[in-house]
């Protein structure tokens, strides 16, 4: 049920935003996939890779067939997804003001839902088509005699052309998103909670629609993209990796599908109770994904006993412990991003009390707060590599397992911004009271959440971007890395640098957008009389403008050097190299982005700890302004910087796989 009129206006408002974004994203986008079309379908035209596993003629249309697909399937996964999150945030203001939390909290998970579902819907069903497609009338040279062996590895190199697609239109959703997200958020929280002494999301405040589009663009439709190109990597890399053995090509889809089968019982045993805690909030989303992981394990077991059913060897139960070491792995991580993040707990809580001693602590504690949460997620990473390689000599199973879950696991993570707009909703339809301590409870929720989905895409684009790598090596032939090689080692410290220099230029662009936004915020507050009593109308529209090209425009330089870095390294200097460039990037990228998303989420919790729960003498104290000021700062490193880094890793290395073939 939609609420007032006045709600309803404001719902529209947002979602005519977040169009008009991803139309003009979209339309920069398409220039960039035909280019990209054009040069596959030549490249693999004119000069055909040769050699076992590898096609004829026809493959640069296949190629290009490929990156199409992936790229248009990301697209629309992001535009279903903040369509429907977009609807759902007016229907959770109205649940919280009629029927309270616990029916608010299943209409946004709902909406939430429906992104999860249509990420893993989509990425399962389009790269199982064009698997099947690229098995079609193969002919030519090397697969007149082909064995049913060499055409499911003639298959699978062309998939790595869809994953490409994918992996674009992530990056470009996710750094747009991510600059234009926190331009609004930081202009509407400088200028309105720090300079002029209003509340979050009040409506005199111009810069507070395009903060509530941005909630949808960055983490609904960027999220979104970023897992897609996970889930469909993970299943590309591990059907590589197969090299033709009919079972283990099959497990990652079968795999993947139980997956979504089980996630759907899992969205229905996600329940609370009015009243609930914050606590007891987590408990119900936790519930969902918990049983989810349990039916993953026990369809897994299924699908194993029936694909290798005649295999004496116990491989198909290796590869069964894979599956479950990545499950393990996803929920571990969540935890300890969770421990970090989360007001609850001790780290978030020590922020808070720095800020009695001003700003410069809470920057300095936030800081020391991200770093040493890369500890836990790492030595969980680092022990599934190595309890997988010991296992099975390869891991790309445990990204697959770890993954499978992503349609529950995803609907708590964009759930997140749904609560953030109904709460922004009920401030600027000046609903009661009663209804924002709703909202902001399930907003509360909805951070850690958000934080925690964080923690598990780092993770899965890690392994993901890992699998990828083994999978380039097998395909360039690189047998040896010797670390102490000139060509490697130089790789290895060229990768290392480019997250450094992607998160820079996605820091610098956030704090050139946000600048434009505070001055047009400053300007109407001066020049429009009224607007600080309350009397006149702000021009809203002004500042999604300006988040809108700002972010579009800044996302170029940051994907162009994405995209180029891996075809340079590789075409020019040779595989060895790219080798080591993907082996520096992928460890220096997963510090980069622990550190940044865990700091950022931190901080932002800091802030809502006073807030919520009164603490340090609660809001408007000179420690609360100290921790807007760390949550100002945070915004860029946990929406646009950190989580870019993931896309950057997997982009590079789904890149290399797909150029293997001819460096």
């Amino acid at each position: 049920e939609r609420g007032t009129d006045e709600m309803n206006k404001l719902s529209d408002k947002i979602q005519s935003g977040a169009k008009a974004f991803l139309v003009t994203e979209y339309k920069y986008l398409s220039i960039f996939v035909l280019l990209v079309f054009a040069v596959l379908v030549i490249l693999y035209s004119v000069d055909p890779p040769t050699g076992a596993g590898n096609g004829d003629r026809v493959d640069g249309i296949r190629a290009g067939a490929c990156f199409l697909a992936g790229a248009m399937l990301s697209a629309g996964a992001g535009w279903a997804g903040m369509i429907v999150a977009t609807d759902a945030n007016v229907r959770t203001t109205q649940a919280a003001d009629k029927q309270g939390l616990a029916v608010a909290l299943r209409v946004a998970f709902t909406g939430g839902a429906v992104m999860g579902f249509t990420v893993v819907g989509l990425g399962l069903l389009g790269v199982s088509l064009f698997f099947f497609l690229m098995t079609l009338n193969r002919s030519g040279q090397f697969l007149d005699n082909a064995t049913d062996a060499e055409t499911l590895i003639a298959a699978i190199d062309s998939l790595a052309s869809f994953g490409f697609g994918a992996s674009s239109i992530a990056l470009f959703a996710r750094v747009a998103g991510g600059i234009y997200t926190k331009a609004a958020d930081v202009g509407a929280d400088l200028v309105g909670k720090v300079e002029m002494d209003i509340p979050e999301d009040d409506p005199r405040n111009p810069a507070v629609i395009a903060d509530n589009v941005g909630d949808n663009v960055g983490d609904v439709a960027g999220m979104g993209a970023d897992l897609f190109e996970s889930f469909v990597g993970s299943i590309i890399a591990a059907a590589t990796l197969a090299n033709g053995d009919p079972a283990k090509v099959a497990l990652p889809f079968w795999i993947a599908g139980a997956g979504i089968v089980a996630s759907v019982f899992g969205f229905f045993a996600v329940r609370t109770k009015d009243g609930a805690n914050q606590r007891q909030l987590m408990m119900a989303l936790h519930k969902g994904v918990i049983l989810s992981s349990f039916l993953v394990l026990g369809l897994s077991a299924i699908i194993i006993w029936k694909l290798f059913e005649g295999d004496a060897s116990d491989e198909g139960w290796k590869l069964y412990a894979c599956i479950a070491i990545g499950l393990i792995a996803g929920i571990l991580i969540g935890q300890a991003t969770e421990y970090f993040t989360s007001y609850s707990f001790w780290p978030t809580q020590s922020i808070t009390q720095a800020g009695v001693t001003g700003p410069a602590t809470v920057i300095i504690q936030g800081i020391g707060v991200g770093m040493i949460s890369c500890v836990a997620p790492v030595l969980v990473i680092v022990g599934t590599i190595l309890g997988c390689n010991a296992l099975s000599g390869q891991y790309a199973m445990s990204a697959v397992g770890m993954l499978s879950t992503l349609g529950v696991t995803l609907a708590t993570d964009a759930y997140g911004p749904i609560a953030d707009n109904a709460g922004g909703i009920a401030e600027m339809a000046e609903l009661e009271e009663r209804v924002r301590e709703t909202t902001d409870a399930l907003d509360a929720l909805g951070n850690t959440t958000a934080a925690t989905g964080k923690g598990f895409a780092i993770g899965s684009a890690v392994l993901t971007a890992l699998s990828l790598l083994s999978a380039f090596k097998d395909k360039a032939a690189v047998e040896t890395v010797d670390i102490g090689d000139p060509v490697v080692l130089s790789g290895v410290l060229f990768g290392a640098m480019l997250p450094f220099l992607f998160a820079a230029l996605t820091m610098l662009s956030v704090q050139k957008a946000a600048g434009a936004i505070i001055i047009e915020v400053r300007r109407q507050f001066a020049q429009i009389e009224g607007l600080r009593e309350g009397t006149a109308e702000a021009d809203s529209d002004k500042c999604v403008a300006i988040s809108t090209q700002s972010s579009v425009e800044e996302m170029i330089l940051p994907g162009v050097y994405a995209v180029l870095s891996p075809l340079m390294i590789g075409l020019l200097i040779g595989p060895k190299c790219l080798t080591g460039m993907l082996g520096g990037a992928i460890a220096s990228g997963m510090m980069l982005a622990l550190m940044m998303a865990n700091a950022g989420g931190a901080w932002d919790n800091s802030k809502k700890y006073i807030e919520i729960e009164g603490a340090c003498g609660g809001k408007g104290t000179t420690t609360h302004k100290a921790c807007v000021v760390g949550d100002t700062v945070g915004d860029p490193f946990k929406d646009t910087s950190g989580p870019s880094l993931n896309i950057l890793i997997k982009l590079m290395s789904m890149i290399s796989l797909t150029i293997a073939p001819i460096i």
